[in-house]
């Protein structure tokens, strides 16, 4: 133990024993973010009619009830599928969006950036009003079409930061060389620049997926009727009535987020040496 608190942590001669107290820091912030985690899990396998923890009987009632209940199916389709389309619409308008700002050699390229990550910057609350009286002037409020518009406006910016920064350390050259050879812009970005910044879009298109798929206050405005999301849904029981049923499905909704990070890894990165 001394011999590796002695030893560089780096090339530089900074030692793990003087950034031991970096190390305890890092470990104290990843508990107290996995530490809901931790409790919300055992909280889903409670037969008690409240939220308890720890569970004094284990069950998986509120599993059950979660499969069997329509309400709760129909609002997991609709955030399923408007997670898809957002992911459907957001990745490709995100990377185009990324490819011409980085090939772009326009003066107010950074204002026009600046401009497209808006919505990061701005209050989701004020999107979601505003959203709210535009779809009710345009007649798709509650409507999936409406969903899917609003939630790709939260994922486009992701997308574009995601690959622009991938865009960054890649060699345009290359692109500029199979053109030079006669190949179409769009077959050159196709064949040349998308293959290599493969996992960034992977990433992206994940990113869009959850932001979707775990977004509450737009939903909390323009879903509901025959579209609810199940994040709406979930904060409505919890709202309403302290419901052990969002434990579980707040269970489920962990093991798709890690499954679909896993699956990011996975075909991300499969074919990089």
């Amino acid at each position: 133990m001394l011999t590796w608190l002695k030893s560089p942590a780096s090339e530089t001669q900074v030692t793990h024993g003087q950034r031991l107290w970096l190390y305890v820091l890092a470990i104290i912030i990843m508990i107290l973010l996995v530490a809901p985690t931790l409790i919300v899990v055992p909280m889903s396998f409670s037969d008690s009619q409240y939220l308890e923890f720890p569970p004094e009987t284990w069950s998986t009632r509120w599993y059950s009830h979660y499969l069997n209940s329509d309400e709760w199916m129909l609002a997991t389709r609709t955030s399923f599928m408007a997670a898809f389309l957002t992911m459907l619409v957001a990745t490709p308008m995100g990377v185009l969006a990324a490819y011409g700002l980085h090939a772009s050699k326009v003066p107010f390229i950074r204002a026009a950036f600046v401009m497209l990550i808006t919505p990061m910057m701005v209050p989701v609350v004020l999107i979601a009003v505003g959203a709210f009286y535009a779809y009710v002037k345009l007649q798709i409020l509650y409507t999936m079409t409406g969903l899917v518009l609003a939630h790709s406006l939260l994922a486009i910016p992701l997308v574009l930061i995601v690959t622009g920064s991938a865009l960054k350390s890649y060699d345009m050259n290359q692109e500029m060389a199979a053109r030079s050879l006669g190949a179409a812009r769009w077959k050159a970005f196709l064949t040349i620049t998308l293959p290599q910044i493969r996992f960034a879009v992977v990433t992206s298109a994940l990113l869009s997926f959850l932001a979707s798929f775990d977004e509450v206050v737009i939903a909390m405005f323009i879903s509901g009727g025959d579209n609810p999301t199940l994040t709406r849904s979930m904060f409505n029981a919890l709202r309403d009535q302290i419901d052990p049923t969002i434990a579980a499905i707040s269970t489920i909704m962990i093991l798709v987020t890690t499954l679909m990070m896993a699956l990011a890894q996975i075909f991300g990165r499969g074919k990089e040496g």
